[in-house]
């Protein structure tokens, strides 16, 4: 340690100013200034702060929190990045900006505002102060309520915006939205309290939405650049202009995806859709436009377009991978394997039949009944799967009464042997 300060203390200015710009701890930024006058001095061209949840546990002096932030960020000359876990009032983070808003480029803030009574009661809002930061490039916030509109100007300069947890009404996420027209990356995650959600935003990239509730969202999208797509908690989904859309993920935990409207997915490389029920024509739809994926999830349970939950209809096994040629990775749950092994599902089979570019595939086996057709359309994906490299089958919560689901699970160990350079059970 000695040594270490010696070195230091033997360096030009310029360096230890460079050296310890890099320090972002509040606990560590404080502790320069019992170090050395040098040390004291490189304070100004610290870059970025960042506040723990714990910062401030062990508080002696009659300085609150908000005061000792506002001390510290004085200090420095241009702060571009500031991260607060620790808890702040919404007039203490108005001080905070006033002061360092022309700068700050990257903000992420642990609101704790979720308690309704006492955001009301604040004011300054938490969220109102953020108009101060004109120039931010990056905000993510957690724990947030937005039951009314923030007062925001535009962010022309911001790029990513990320919400964790929150409860949101649909007028103050339009508002939020429409203060941010640049933004290429939005991440809503842990989000209830959303009916509709309608995103047009020309430059976004990259979106990732998860609203909690009974899964019955609305959602639509206009983004012509958008490129990777994560949609948790909506049952009706429209959006336009895919032609740049890569990666799709459509999910729905609490309720049924009812109905799907995309363009030609011409660009998609990996889709997954899961869910406990999708009406069958939201699937059947997802897989037409999906002509050219290469890497497929699929878990969905049940198909229905109502309350009652249906069984897949039969999925023609030939066709399927005919319409699927770049298909590389198939993961899929019970109920698509089930789907694909109905007993007509190999009949049309002819000699020149091959599945060209199917590298791995990952089954989830959940019941022995059509055990003949099951192991039928396993030796299938080997014998026409030229490029095979890697199947696992996972046995899953296999449940029966009958001596069939023994027989079928040795089936199963039976054909993993004959092919275990390939083949694995999990």
């Amino acid at each position: 340690m000695i040594i270490a300060k010696q070195i230091m203390e033997s360096l030009p200015d310029a360096i230890v100013q460079y050296i310890l710009s890099y320090m972002n701890d509040a606990r560590d930024v404080a502790l320069c200034n019992c170090v050395s006058k040098r040390w004291k001095d490189s304070i100004p061209y610290i870059r970025s702060l960042f506040f723990p949840r714990n910062s401030f546990d062990n508080l002696t002096g009659s300085d609150t929190p908000d005061d000792i932030v506002l001390k510290m960020i004085s200090l420095i000359e241009r702060l571009e990045s500031l991260v607060v876990y620790s808890p702040f009032s919404g007039a203490g983070l108005a001080s905070w900006l006033t002061l360092i808003g022309p700068s700050l480029r990257y903000l992420e803030l642990r609101m704790d505002n979720l308690a309704e009574q006492e955001v009301c009661n604040e004011r300054p809002s938490k969220l109102d102060c953020l108009t101060a930061a004109k120039s931010l490039e990056s905000l993510k916030l957690w724990g947030v309520l937005m039951t009314r509109s923030p007062k925001w100007d535009v962010f022309q300069k911001l790029k990513n915006l990320e919400i964790v947890g929150a409860r949101l009404e649909d007028p103050a996420l339009s508002t939020v939205l429409q203060a941010c027209p640049n933004l290429t990356k939005l991440l809503l995650l842990g989000c209830e309290g959303v009916v509709a959600v309608s995103i047009d935003l020309p430059h976004l990239e990259q979106c990732k939405l998860d609203f909690y509730g009974l899964g019955n969202c609305s959602f639509s999208m206009n983004c012509p650049k958008i490129e990777v797509l994560e949609v948790q908690g909506c049952s009706w989904i429209r959006v336009q202009k895919t032609k740049h859309l890569r990666n799709l993920s459509i999910a729905n935990n609490a309720g049924r995806v009812y109905m799907v409207d995309f363009e030609k997915l011409v660009a998609l490389e990996s889709l997954s859709i899961r869910g406990i029920q999708w009406c069958w024509g939201a699937i059947s739809s997802m897989l037409q436009w999906a002509s050219e994926v290469k890497h497929l999830y699929m878990k969905v349970e049940f198909t229905g377009d109502f309350e009652t939950l249906q069984p897949f209809p039969e999925v023609d096994f030939v066709d399927f991978f005919n319409n699927h040629p770049k298909l590389q990775n198939f993961d899929i749950h019970g109920a698509m394997f089930a789907a694909l092994c109905q007993k007509n599902s190999l009949k049309n089979v002819d000699s020149g039949f091959l599945i060209p570019c199917l590298e791995s595939v990952v089954i989830t086996v959940r019941s022995p009944l059509n055990a003949e057709q099951k192991m039928s359309t396993l030796e299938s994906l080997l014998k026409y799967g030229k490029n095979l490299k890697s199947m696992v089958i996972k046995v899953l919560q296999m449940k029966s009464n009958h001596s069939s689901a023994d027989d079928f699970f040795d089936e199963i160990c039976r054909f993993t042997c004959m092919n275990r350079k390939i083949v694995r059970i999990e």
